[in-house]
């Protein structure tokens, strides 16, 4: 039987959530940078004894709270997302043990059986985002793919995204109406684009 991916996507509203980093250093501003790259409106606080100087830096262009203090379980308590990135295995495992009594999901860096999900490779070109798994597999497959992604889909796809979105507001009729007349829609813009591929 082929191995599949049962990991299910989601888009989080994360300034509505609180998300807590645990660790300062590269790994924990490489996570930062993605997540701020990804989302810069999330709502972030990062808790370790230092800081590398890029972790500083992001946390001040972004108004991510930089806690100086070794990890304690108290700093759990608000938190939706959790992110363990510290040189130190048994905190990691430790960080783990209480996202889970408490009910928050985890992500241990680089240790995929303690983790409740995975950051993937993402594109975004306006309101379009799409995000790549690779089910915590081959991070670097996930890259390669998020540049592809970027090179092959149109800058101007944006405006295409308003346009359909403007349309879509005039139409009249039940929602399964107008979902046909979406359709008809999007199939002539296919249509087109292959017609003009072929030429």
């Amino acid at each position: 039987m082929t191995e599949r991916n049962n990991l299910y996507p989601i888009f989080l509203k994360t300034s509505n959530l609180h998300i807590l980093i645990v660790g300062g250093g590269n790994v924990a501003e490489e996570k930062l940078t993605f997540l701020t790259k990804s989302s810069p409106d999330a709502n972030v606080a990062i808790v370790s004894p230092e800081f590398a100087k890029g972790t500083v830096e992001l946390a001040e262009n972004h108004n991510v709270q930089l806690i100086t203090d070794v990890y304690d379980k108290k700093y759990l308590t608000g938190m939706h997302i959790v992110i363990a990135t510290t040189d130190k295995p048994a905190v990691n495992v430790q960080v783990y043990e209480d996202c889970r009594a408490m009910d928050k999901l985890i992500n241990v860096a680089d240790n995929p059986p303690y983790c409740d999900f995975y950051m993937g490779g993402i594109v975004t070109k306006g309101n379009v985002k799409i995000a790549i798994s690779t089910n915590g597999k081959s991070p670097t497959t996930a890259k390669r793919l998020r540049q592809f992604f970027e090179e092959v889909i149109p800058e101007d796809i944006n405006q295409m995204v308003l346009n359909l979105n403007s349309y879509r507001k005039t139409l009249k009729g039940n929602f399964g109406q107008k979902v046909e007349k979406m359709n008809e829609v999007t199939q002539m813009l296919l249509t087109t684009k292959a017609k003009m591929g072929n030429e």
